[in-house]
């Protein structure tokens, strides 16, 4: 059994003092790191990778780089500084001082969301474990790795909540967090984004710039909860997951910056002669990425949301900036299915009820700013071809439009019209197995770039994009 001390786990939960805690983490830590090595990114575990580590949360701490190989990663415990004095800020419960044990009449609805998030972090990592083998560029490894060890460290975050407020249910929530995995038909991930395959860097950059942005959401959702420690910890994560969105949302923009210059050597769209990722092929995977990470938000209608928001476990995203903090008495217009035809009715939906898609309101304005940048660099470069969020219709598994088919402006689609334009609309086979084509081989010596990708404007922590993020050699110093 491995010792746990504050070296070994940065912390501010003052772990070296609590005893019960220790030991629980010392028992849970062998099985995650046994499940890192079989589950974490296969065939780089020995490598010394340019990291950043949290080992404080001051502005001097948070962000300490240095070369490390990814088992020795110190995963610590942060919780965000207290807010003195905080008070519930919504729902039946506003104005109450926040908790800082788990009320006995919650205990079962916060252990749950509680796992639902940790159950994500491990979940992403299995996705992506075999990307380093396909890399564009050292630059991108290091990024993939330092996404990859995050998620690990907010395992942790997760896991110390569980630990230590839960007691033996915790425990084995804890244990069952490295017991899933990803795409398992035995034992899935919690939730359907999770489960879908990751396999190339497209697929990857979609996956930070559409699913780690629901993260975002949910984590600000979280920060606003009356049970303070879980706000705490998920307020420190989001200064974590920027990255993550940064590297979906530049590495796209990087694509279709590269895609722009393509398509003027080409003089046509079709860049695929030349080696690039055509816009066509980038929509159909934005379409995939986008619906399926509008489904983590859940129902439009959901008595679950409302019961959260009422109870002071969850909020909305940044709920000072609504004027209604209770909520009881405003609706939010929805177009929703009529039963039995299918088609759409215009309902006012009780505002407690419609938390899902309010927080989902904030996500999607979010997402349009990112394309938005992506067209900004098509038209500069004096294309006319703009890329598009496809309606919340479209594709969806959960909620008031599963089941049904849409087109991607929202239109009714029959079963069969569905089949036959389905390929038109996300990634076909032959479009998967085509840009899996292009990276068959890591790009690995430093500075150089696949030719599909253009590279970045400058490296990480003031390095060079030239620099060495990932040594080959076995050998660590900068």
């Amino acid at each position: 059994m491995t010792a746990i001390s504050n070296e070994k786990i940065p912390n501010n939960v003052n772990l070296s003092e609590d005893k019960k805690l220790q030991r629980a983490l010392e028992q849970w830590q062998p099985n995650f790191i046994n499940w890192w090595n079989e589950m974490g990114p296969e065939g780089f575990q020995s490598r010394n990778v340019y990291l950043r580590t949290a080992i404080s949360t001051d502005v001097e701490g948070w962000a300490h780089y240095d070369f490390v190989r990814m088992p020795e990663y110190r995963w610590g415990i942060f919780l965000a500084d207290a807010v003195p004095d905080r008070k519930i800020g919504f729902g039946d419960v506003i104005g109450q001082p926040v908790w800082q044990d788990v009320p006995g009449e919650h205990r079962n609805t916060l252990r749950r969301l509680i796992v639902t998030q940790g159950d994500t972090e491990p979940a992403s990592v299995e996705q992506q474990r075999m990307l380093g083998h396909s890399c564009p560029s050292l630059y991108d490894m290091r990024n993939l790795f330092q996404v990859n060890v995050e998620e690990g460290r907010h395992l942790w975050a997760m896991v110390y909540l569980l630990q230590r407020f839960f007691g033996r249910d915790g425990r084995e929530e804890a244990e069952g967090l490295l017991e899933r995995r990803s795409g398992n038909q035995d034992k899935p991930r919690i939730l359907g984004a999770f489960n879908e395959p990751c396999e190339d860097w497209l697929s990857f950059m979609m996956f930070t710039m559409f699913t780690d942005r629901d993260g975002k959401y949910q984590l600000l959702a979280l920060a606003e909860s009356g049970f303070d420690p879980l706000s705490r910890t998920t307020r420190f994560m989001l200064t974590e997951e920027a990255h993550h969105m940064f590297v979906g949302e530049t590495g796209i923009g990087r694509i279709v910056q590269r895609t722009s210059a393509l398509m003027k050597e080409a003089k046509n769209e079709d860049v695929r002669t030349l080696g690039g990722i055509d816009l066509a092929t980038i929509q159909k995977y934005l379409n995939l990425w986008y619906s399926l990470s509008l489904d983590l938000f859940g129902s439009e209608i959901s008595t679950n949301a409302a019961s959260f928001f009422a109870s002071g476990l969850k909020g909305r995203a940044k709920e000072e900036k609504f004027a209604d903090h209770v909520a009881m008495e405003g609706v939010y217009p929805m177009d929703v299915p009529k039963p039995g035809s299918g088609e759409m009715q215009r309902e006012e939906v009780p505002l407690r009820s419609a938390m899902n898609e309010v927080l989902r309101d904030g996500y999607v304005d979010d997402c349009q700013r990112g394309v938005d940048r992506w067209n900004k660099v098509l038209r500069d470069a004096g294309h006319a071809h703009e890329l598009k969020l496809p309606s919340r219709r479209f594709h969806r598994q959960q909620g008031i439009f599963s089941g049904m088919h849409f087109d991607t402006n929202g239109n009714r689609l029959t079963a069969e019209q569905w089949a036959a334009k389905r390929d038109a609309f996300l990634p076909s086979a032959a479009d998967r197995a085509y840009v899996k084509s292009l990276q068959g081989k890591a790009i690995v010596e430093p500075g150089k770039m696949a030719n599909w990708i253009a590279p970045p404007p400058r490296g990480v922590n003031a390095k060079p994009v030239e620099f060495e993020y990932v040594r080959t050699d076995g050998q660590g110093q900068a």
